[in-house]
């Protein structure tokens, strides 16, 4: 039996030049906290080094790459190590609640407030033009910026524990997104961001 309803569906969220849905929680058969432990324990984190305008830097937080094919983005080609059951219990839900389908899954782990993701596009050719990803958070809540590429627009959400957003159409195209570094104290977070590699 579920332990979340399982006919929650998604909720657009308005925006120009690319699709938004959110959805408070993915419907999954275990609480949250036992997958936040599970993620934590079983995954191969990597303190992954990136390159950024030519220069090796350390990746403000841990990292990993799962699924069936490799994938390149700042300098680097990550292969992949193959899907875990918990991580293809949480695709086949990702699945069912957007209607897309995903191969891949990134994960990282934000260990605390000073573990951020530098603002980005997931504009990467594999991807194709309008990519569907998902987004999915266990653990603490953090704040997920959106910044438009040519116009002074900013759109802030709050990613909660067991939620799912979905970034569509073409967003990629036109938006930037990334997590900031607080001030306050956060507490552990695990973000997986499931996408299809063509």
């Amino acid at each position: 039996m579920d332990l979340f309803p399982a006919d929650a569906t998604l909720q657009p969220i308005p925006i120009e030049d690319g699709e938004l849905a959110f959805l408070p929680q993915l419907p999954l058969t275990l609480p949250n906290a036992e997958v936040l432990r599970r993620l934590l324990d079983d995954i191969a984190w990597r303190e992954e080094t990136i390159y950024l305008f030519g220069k090796p830097r350390k990746q403000p937080r841990l990292s990993a790459w799962y699924g069936e094919a490799s994938y390149t983005y700042s300098g680097r080609t990550f292969h992949p190590l193959p899907f875990t059951p918990l991580l293809q219990d949480i695709r086949r839900a990702a699945e069912a609640a957007t209607g897309k389908r995903f191969n891949s899954v990134l994960l990282n782990c934000y260990r605390n407030e000073r573990d951020s993701m530098g603002f980005h596009s997931d504009d990467e050719p594999e991807l194709g033009p309008e990519p569907a990803i998902a987004s999915i958070t266990f653990g603490a809540t953090r704040t997920f910026i959106l910044k438009h590429k040519k116009q002074p627009a900013t759109v802030k959400l709050d990613l909660t524990d067991g939620s799912l957003l979905l970034m569509a159409g073409t967003l990629q195209q036109h938006w930037r997104h990334g997590i900031n570094k607080e001030s306050k104290p956060r507490g552990l977070r695990i973000n997986l961001t499931f996408r299809l590699i063509r």
